[in-house]
């Protein structure tokens, strides 16, 4: 089920970038709308969480800036008390090493963030 979502979403955002470049907030807004979450949560210190699900903060990030989303995910968690989670949007297949350092440092560390991963054809 989660492949078919998947295609069908890269499929429609493939659709939607012939025109333009697609930027994090397209990601986002097509991820929340999947997944029921609401996108630019403002938090009580006025920083906004990307998407704020029933169960998760999640910080969506291109791969090459997985690092930052590290610190923001665990603060939007702490804000909401909800799991911290990221998004990361994968551009190519070099970005795999980033996706590799992220889930290394989350096991390693033992940070209990979630992970989702967006694949640009």
């Amino acid at each position: 089920m989660r492949l078919l979502f998947a295609a069908l979403l890269l499929t429609s955002l493939s659709l939607q970038g012939a025109e333009r470049k697609l930027y994090e907030s397209d990601y986002q807004k097509a991820w929340a709308k999947a997944h029921g979450g609401e996108v630019e949560v403002r938090m009580g210190d006025g920083t906004r969480c990307d998407i704020v699900t029933a169960t998760h903060a999640i910080e969506v990030e291109f791969a090459e800036k997985w690092a930052e989303g590290v610190g923001q995910a665990l603060w939007y968690s702490f804000q909401t008390n909800k799991k911290a989670g990221i998004l990361l949007v994968l551009r190519s297949e070099k970005d795999r090493k980033h996706l590799m350092r992220l889930r290394s440092l989350i096991d390693g560390k033992k940070l209990g963030i979630d992970v989702w991963v967006m694949k640009v054809k």
